[in-house]
């Protein structure tokens, strides 16, 4: 059996690499957006495509595996309140999180193409730049509460 400080460890860890990578990320192609420059705009699609596959993947596909592990060496029953909000807000940030990887690799494409032809950018990277930014909303918000719930484990 695994050590349940090395369990939590990992669990704590993986929140971090889903939270700080996906704010950093978030920062950077935002950042990039607001210079209109399709050029900027394609290379920060790269990074940030390449640091979601790298980094938030694992730490997505962890966090579940650490968390039931923590519940069972933990005795926390899986109907417990603040478990059942918790993976609820996961599973929302992830029903959030899986069109904003579709929409970057998107924007990337387009701001590439556009750069390629030296054309600006066309209307559907703008439109895809809108619904990537109020996706992200939502699954901040909910990494940001699940963060709270497993701090406190408030008697839901």
């Amino acid at each position: 059996m695994m050590d349940p400080l090395a369990i939590k460890y990992l669990h704590v860890l993986g929140a971090i690499v889903i939270f700080g990578t996906g704010l950093g990320t978030a920062f950077h192609m935002w950042c990039a957006h607001r210079t209109g420059d399709a050029r900027v705009i394609a290379a920060a699609g790269r990074s940030t495509v390449l640091a979601d596959w790298i980094f938030t993947t694992p730490a997505v596909v962890l966090q579940p595996l650490t968390g039931v592990a923590l519940a069972w060496v933990y005795g926390w029953p899986l109907t417990t309140g603040w478990l059942i909000v918790s993976v609820a807000l996961y599973l929302l940030a992830g029903a959030c999180w899986l069109p904003v990887v579709w929409l970057q690799l998107r924007m990337r494409a387009l701001a590439q193409a556009a750069a390629d032809a030296g054309t600006p950018l066309p209307a559907a990277y703008r439109r895809a730049a809108r619904v990537w930014f109020w996706l992200g909303w939502p699954a901040f918000l909910a990494m940001f509460v699940i963060l709270h719930l497993m701090i406190a484990r408030p008697g839901l």
